[in-house]
């Protein structure tokens, strides 16, 4: 099933480009702007739209950052840093793929739950605790060249040819998660 939508249509980028998020999402449905704006839980509106919610973690593991994540997180090139992917489900069908980064010295922190969270959802954890702060959200349209566009699509029949995608960093005692999120075709088909 192809996707034509403006939440997913092609996209060209020059090599600069890359590293850009951007404050708002442009050229995009209302529909898709209102599931890439909204500043809850992410989690909390899938499940409100969906019986059978799930989270399926897809890898966990001390490992390097994306390079467009290293200045954000303050990381140097060959740092290693928990990194966290999973698939959130709406039945059997994956919607977003969420992809985390903690740098490796606030596992012993403010973080040092994060690791055994499993199958488990990670907004569950940084939507219930009232001191935890968010910065404003970042826009990006993924194409292939970007890594999270790869992962993202690891599992996916069909291939979009770009998606889009939010993040933002939530603090907690000075310390860092960078949490992006990488919206899925199927998204769309939930009610919002």
């Amino acid at each position: 099933m192809r996707h034509n939508s403006p939440f997913f249509s092609p996209v060209v980028m020059s090599v600069p480009q890359l590293s850009r998020w951007y404050p708002a999402p442009s050229s995009i449905s209302p529909r898709a702007r209102g599931w890439l704006q909204n500043r809850g839980s992410l989690t909390e509106l899938i499940q409100q739209r969906c019986n059978e919610f799930r989270v399926r973690q897809m890898f966990q593991s001390l490992s390097r950052a994306c390079g467009d994540e290293l200045a954000v997180m303050n990381l140097r090139r060959n740092e290693l840093a928990l990194v966290r992917e999973v698939y959130l489900y709406c039945g059997n069908t994956p919607v977003v793929f969420a992809h985390s980064v903690v740098a490796r010295k606030d596992l012993r922190g403010a973080w040092r739950g994060l690791s055994g969270l499993g199958n488990r959802s990670l907004g569950t954890v940084l939507f219930t605790n009232p001191i935890i702060k968010r910065t404003p959200l970042r826009f990006k349209k993924l194409n292939p060249a970007h890594p999270l566009f790869r992962r993202a699509c690891q599992n996916l029949e069909t291939k979009p040819s770009g998606l889009w995608a939010r993040r933002s960093r939530f603090s907690l005692r000075g310390q860092s998660i960078l949490v992006t999120e990488v919206f899925l075709p199927p998204i769309l088909e939930l009610a919002l």
